[in-house]
């Protein structure tokens, strides 16, 4: 499958993304955020990093570029789009995900190993793994506290949206596994549709054992229909 990796003014993890997508056998294209073309049969990147300078909010202006329009368009066409740290943030900002990225709790950046619990495989992004699977895979982010109304929340417990959750080694859900204050835990999500998936961990950065683990190649095969239920 082909990748459309979007650059944004600030972008850090644009080339990340592409190195582990052509890594895994798939295509990939950087794509700067004036461009507005985007193929009907290619998938959306939103890479983490600090677009704009996160001025205002994180993702707040870049919910704004000329590509934007674009990315809407293809998720509603039902093309793949996934936005991996700022790039979740960027999702929320534009209403293709619901809830708002905050300041993590503690107010410090945290960068470090983490620990996922897969919470649903019936989904395309985790259809390579079973359902309460521990992933370990990094987060690099000041903006990480996932924070939405109660009822939305609800809901997306009820439509099985949540996708990843924050663990410990153990698998287990505690609020000292959660390294920054998340609603329930929610590390990632889904839109209801299954086309859209927004997470702040970073897959790409978890695909090669000299990066100290292989557990994000699950997530990026299954963007790419490459996956058990796919």
């Amino acid at each position: 499958m082909r990748f459309a990796v979007v650059q944004f003014p600030g972008s850090n993890c644009d080339q990340d993304c592409v190195h582990a997508l052509r890594g895994l056998g798939q295509e990939a294209r950087l794509v700067w955020h004036h461009e507005t073309r985007l193929d009907p049969d290619e998938g959306v990147i939103l890479p983490g990093g600090f677009s704009y300078g996160d001025y205002l909010r994180c993702g707040a202006i870049a919910r704004f570029s000329p590509m934007m329009q674009s990315v809407k368009a293809a998720a509603e066409r039902g093309q793949v789009v996934v936005g991996i740290c700022n790039g979740f943030q960027i999702l929320c900002e534009a209403g293709l995900l619901p809830g708002a990225l905050t300041r993590n709790e503690g107010l410090h950046f945290r960068c470090e190993p983490s620990h996922l619990r897969v919470e649903s495989p019936a989904s395309r992004f985790t259809s390579g793994y079973g359902t309460g699977q521990m992933l370990r895979i990094p987060i690099a982010h000041g903006e990480g506290c996932y924070r939405a109304e109660p009822k939305v929340l609800e809901e997306l417990e009820a439509r099985q949206q949540i996708l990843f959750r924050y663990c410990d080694a153990e698998g287990r859900v505690t609020a000292e596994a959660n390294p920054n204050g998340s609603s329930h835990s929610i590390a990632g999500i889904r839109n209801q549709a299954g086309n859209v998936l927004g997470m702040m961990p970073h897959p790409e950065r978890a695909c090669e054992p000299e990066m100290g683990g292989l557990d994000g190649k699950g997530i990026l095969l299954g963007a790419a229909g490459i996956g058990r239920s796919a």
